[in-house]
């Protein structure tokens, strides 16, 4: 073989090595689009490689095996909502109401909402009730939603009020979203609807403190 034509089929063939990062979210991608079509309990490693294109062993090696892949995609999904959140709050003044109201719009996003996503956090939440990792995952989420609206809370209204405030309104957002998905309504999800019933709670809690200080 010349030295020409082995340089350029060791060309081609690098050409087809993804880097690892890529070859990772073109896994979670292909897992996504398969939970999302057959549902988390019947999915298997054989078709998430199948969907991607890829051997199975290829899979195995990035993730090891279902749950390891599982494990992966909960968190690029809760990562995808953190960053989303972060980019939310960027965009407004650093007051602290604006701050609240940017993370009910990131959770409220179209893409928390669309009717894929809306199926995949459904089909994750239900696995979290027995799988530990998942489970862990979830709490670590909760915890951080809850500290992360207490943090803005605090700058409104006294400690007592702003842990009630946090968990109330913590609580709303994911049953405004649990009741939308829950009904079949991922195609139409009244995302206006949801925000202003979470605006409306948010400017509650700072008027019902308001009276308590006027009245005292």
């Amino acid at each position: 073989m010349s030295s020409s034509l082995f340089e350029t089929k060791h060309f081609m063939n690098m050409s087809r090595v993804k880097p690892e990062h890529i070859r990772r979210e073109q896994i979670i991608d292909a897992a996504f689009d398969v939970i999302y079509n057959i549902g988390l309990t019947n999915t298997t490693i054989a078709k998430i490689a199948k969907q991607a294109g890829l051997s199975t062993g290829i899979v195995s090696h990035y993730f090891g095996d279902k749950q390891g892949l599982i494990n992966a995609c909960m968190r690029g999904m809760l990562n995808e909502l953190r960053t989303q959140t972060e980019q939310y709050k960027a965009k407004v003044s650093q007051n602290p109401v604006d701050l609240i109201k940017a993370i009910i719009d990131s959770n409220f996003d179209s893409s928390q909402t669309n009717a894929k996503a809306m199926r995949l956090w459904l089909e994750f939440w239900t696995a979290s009730m027995h799988t530990p990792e998942l489970g862990r995952l979830q709490r670590i989420n909760d915890q951080r939603s809850y500290s992360n609206l207490k943090y803005h809370f605090l700058k409104l209204i006294p400690e007592p009020q702003a842990n009630i405030a946090a968990h109330g309104l913590a609580a709303l957002i994911d049953g405004l979203w649990l009741r939308a998905s829950l009904m079949g309504r991922q195609d139409h999800f009244d995302v206006e609807q949801s925000r202003l019933i979470a605006y409306n709670y948010l400017n509650t809690q700072i008027h019902l403190y308001q009276e308590l200080q006027e009245n005292s």
